[in-house]
């Protein structure tokens, strides 16, 4: 349920925002520009001019009622779960994770029926996860339908749920093959590291040593090698400090090859 809460206080941020206001910008210069072409004289420009700021309002305040929905959505299914709630708590709890996944279900249904794209297909993807626990086949089908969706985002956050339930499922194969499309795609929404994290994971479960103790060892031995645009060394990322940890769990010989763990960036030098 991480990544729900994860996700919760992206949709929050202002840079969300600015990215949707930047696109909404540029829709109105193109209408703008229109106008000038089909209207003349002052009266007309001072015409489209209101068109177009109306048209940017409604449309604004539209896509943040849309993020705000979606973040209560999000807020149900990340929700604790627990059989006796503490007395005089008002937080949001369920007595079962099926119970929690309904509920969630019906939210998420309710955002996707609402509001247009990205909105829909963002909740189109956590009303196929949440499935999971309640349908597991059909939520499997609709995270596959996602993943060749052409929302970017949305595809790869769906391909890394369905190579996650290959996984649980032990079909340890195909969980390889969408992890490693996955580390290859090298897309914002999820780093290489985290996805070639848990290829070597599946590696591990089906007894391929090597392979995964070179996948681990590449992930550390780069990260501790990294350097931001002034020269200093990064701060490795969870996945890489993951990777570190089962590396050395794996292959404590080949863990003793890595280069020497980088200082903290605010040790005195």
């Amino acid at each position: 349920m991480a990544r729900y809460k994860k996700r919760a206080q992206e949709l929050k941020h202002d840079a969300f925002r600015d990215k949707t206001m930047g696109l909404l910008d540029r829709l109105a210069e193109k209408l703008e520009g229109k106008g000038r072409v089909i209207l003349y004289g002052l009266a007309a420009l001072v015409a489209i001019g209101l068109i177009v700021w109306f048209w940017s309002w409604r449309s604004n305040k539209k896509a943040q009622e849309a993020y705000k929905a979606l973040g209560r959505a999000i807020e149900v299914a990340s929700a604790p779960v627990t059989p006796t709630p503490s007395p005089g708590s008002t937080e949001m709890t369920f007595a079962t994770e099926k119970d929690r996944a309904t509920r969630a279900v019906t939210e998420f249904q309710n955002v996707a029926a609402k509001y247009g794209n990205p909105t829909r297909e963002l909740a189109s993807y956590f009303i196929a996860t949440n499935k999971l626990a309640l349908n597991r086949n059909e939520g499997i089908n609709e995270l596959t339908q996602l993943s060749q969706s052409g929302n970017e985002e949305v595809s790869t956050m769906a391909k890394f749920a369905l190579a996650q339930a290959r996984e649980e499922d032990g079909q340890y194969d195909a969980a390889a093959t969408l992890y490693g499309e996955l580390a290859k795609k090298n897309n914002a929404a999820l780093p290489p590291d985290t996805a070639n994290l848990r290829l070597a994971l599946v590696y591990e479960k089906q007894s391929k040593k090597k392979e995964a103790a070179d996948i681990l060892f590449n992930i550390v031995d780069a990260s501790r090698k990294a350097k931001d645009p002034e020269g200093k060394p990064m701060t490795p990322s969870a996945a890489a400090r993951d990777a570190a940890t089962e590396l050395e769990k794996l292959d404590s010989a080949r863990y003793a090859q890595l280069p020497p763990e980088p200082p903290p960036a605010n040790f005195p030098m």
